[in-house]
């Protein structure tokens, strides 16, 4: 994709439309921030239904320099004040971010509670069904779709990161549509075919909540071999989970586990239909290059386009002066497209050497994706089913977008074999 020329000033990412715009205008609009102001002033914007007040505006960061910089300083840039440009009271915002809405101590206790379910040895076991759920995707296409033709988020992208979350967690098999539609719910707000107001979010995230404290409260008496039962019973200086704790904690590794990774492998199948000899390069050399193919496709796709940092004292970045209490949104999508960074930025190239890394993850930190490894794993796997059993495949017309500046989601893409 070429950027179209955006002249500064011609444009507002707090307005809605501009997150409907053409796709060229959006990636020419942070070239010219890129370019000429990396450190630009927003004021937020009033949006009807909002039960919050509208927020004093914010600085938008779109140099990758800047975003790794604010990530890696936690104690100048809190999380603890709101992760999304929007303010919303403390409780609100931990409800729906978990630990990611928390400093240190409390983000540490909790992080050190949870990613004991993320241990390599409890990754290490995840992988025998990761296969299995791809195997059992391509299975069903074969079988089901006689006319070689259906949805690829519907069909593809959206059960196996759904189905390994739910069987990571425990959650039974009759249980995943639901889970399912909660997702789309929450990380739909904005676009309104999911969610349109803060009412239908609330409901949503209410339900997913109580589901996750009853889930919890369960393992905790009947423990079981699943994610649950281990952080429900992990203990970090004679502490555990309190339900609450988990609850929040299961709609942020539910929605980001299921709806990030659906969106890498939607984007990245309809990137390999569009650039074919991309394909046949990795797919010709698999193992050389999956891993940079992986990483590649992330960056391409930033799955989560921004979050928000709040300045602790008064601070430069960029060269531009920040005061205490000011807040700082790191556009994700604009620091994996620096061209001080990346050559050639908007080429897609599985050979892409990513050094510095993209920040798909984030951008380091201690708020770095726990989940990233195995979302890379997922993302590998899928594709290597792709390539062994079904190497027609590829997208047909252009993607269905979710309506967003928070998720670079596809809701729907037509594919054939």
């Amino acid at each position: 994709m070429t950027p179209a020329d955006v002249a500064l000033g011609s444009f507002d990412l707090s307005d809605p439309a501009f997150w409907t715009a053409p796709r060229d205008v959006r990636e020419g609009a942070f070239a010219t921030l890129r370019r000429e102001q990396p450190v630009a002033w927003f004021d937020e914007w009033e949006f009807e239904g909002n039960p919050f007040p509208k927020g004093p505006g914010y600085w938008a960061l779109s140099s990758h320099d800047d975003i790794w910089h604010v990530s890696r300083n936690p104690q100048l840039f809190s999380s603890g004040k709101g992760v999304n440009i929007g303010d919303m009271p403390l409780e609100v915002s931990e409800f729906f971010g978990s630990m990611i809405s928390m400093d240190d101590p409390k983000h540490f206790r909790l992080r050190s509670i949870v990613s004991k379910g993320f241990t390599p040895k409890e990754i290490s076991r995840v992988e025998e069904y990761v296969r299995q759920k791809a195997t059992a995707v391509v299975d069903r296409l074969l079988e089901e779709f006689p006319d070689r033709e259906c949805d690829f988020v519907t069909e593809v992208a959206a059960p196996m990161p759904l189905q390994i979350i739910c069987e990571m967690m425990g959650i039974p098999p009759e249980d995943e549509a639901r889970v399912f539609h909660w997702t789309n719910v929450i990380l739909g707000v904005g676009d309104p075919e999911y969610a349109g107001t803060f009412e239908e979010l609330m409901v949503s995230a209410m339900e997913i909540f109580q589901y996750a404290q009853a889930l919890g409260e369960d393992r905790l008496k009947h423990p079981k071999d699943d994610l649950t039962s281990i952080m429900m019973h992990a203990e970090v200086d004679g502490e555990r989970l309190t339900a609450q704790e988990f609850g929040s904690f299961f709609i942020l590794l539910v929605v980001a586990g299921n709806e990030t990774t659906r969106t890498a492998i939607s984007h990245g199948m309809h990137l390999l239909t569009q650039h074919p000899d991309q394909r046949d390069l990795w797919w010709s050399n698999w193992d050389t290059h999956t891993k940079t193919a992986v990483d590649e496709i992330v960056r391409y796709a930033t799955p989560v386009v921004h979050f928000r940092r709040t300045a602790t004292e008064d601070t430069v970045v960029g060269g531009q002066k920040i005061q205490a209490g000011q807040k700082l949104i790191m556009w994700y999508c604009s620091g994996n497209r620096d061209e001080k960074v990346f050559a050639d930025p908007h080429r897609f190239d599985v050979t892409r050497s990513m050094q510095p890394a993209q920040v798909g993850f984030g951008a380091g930190g201690p708020h770095f994706c726990l989940g990233a490894n195995l979302a890379r794993r997922e993302i590998a796997v899928m594709f290597d089913e792709i390539r062994r059993r079904m190497p027609t495949l590829h997208t047909v017309g252009e993607p269905d977008y979710l309506q967003s500046s928070f998720i670079n989601g596809i809701k729907r893409l037509r594919c054939a074999w």
